[in-house]
């Protein structure tokens, strides 16, 4: 036990954004395992789980911001929300024109909502738990501009988007133990 008290606020927002983490890690797995059977082509299926997925993300920055006002100003959780909102109604148009439609705007969406991820997490890193966020948002940066690349292919598939909500989800679940531990030594 630490000597110095943290403040009830990071706490607080720790315990939440734990809770959170859990969610989105057992989400993405869910819907990568739903999604890898439908990776060859845009089924009515594939294209609601696509737009699904940045929906989740703004329903999770919603319950993020609402944990974060006691830590800090929830702002880029706000411009997530849009982005993700964006996202959301782009790849749902983008799905009418073909997978490279679809890569290309969920491969905008990874660039900017991982900066945003990003510059969030750095911040929050007295809280614990972060560095696999900071992980995370700088690996979203680098799979977006492999999303936009790969849209040139022969023949391009969904398959990394599948390969992108995995390792994301393994990141929240490595986030939410440290934010466990973080709470536990505090």
């Amino acid at each position: 036990m630490s000597a110095i008290a943290a403040p009830s606020g990071i706490i607080t927002t720790a315990s939440a954004l734990r809770r959170l983490y859990f969610v989105r890690f057992v989400f993405a797995l869910v819907w990568a395992l739903v999604m890898f059977t439908t990776t060859d082509r845009i089924s009515p299926v594939a294209a609601v789980l696509l737009v699904l997925y940045p929906l989740f993300d703004v329903g999770a920055a919603v319950v993020d911001a609402r944990a974060s006002r006691t830590a800090g100003s929830p702002t880029l959780l706000y411009v997530n929300m849009a982005v993700s909102l964006i996202a959301a109604i782009g790849v749902g148009i983008a799905c009418a024109s073909g997978i490279p439609a679809v890569l290309r705007v969920w491969g905008a969406w990874a660039i900017v909502s991982g900066l945003v991820q990003l510059i969030v997490a750095v911040p929050r890193r007295k809280m614990g738990g972060q560095w696999p966020m900071i992980l995370s948002g700088g690996i979203s940066v680098l799979a977006g501009v492999t999303f936009v690349a790969s849209a040139g292919a022969d023949d391009p598939m969904l398959t990394s988007a599948v390969g992108y909500a995995i390792p994301g989800g393994v990141f929240f679940l490595l986030s939410a133990l440290r934010l466990g531990r973080g709470a536990k030594e505090r």
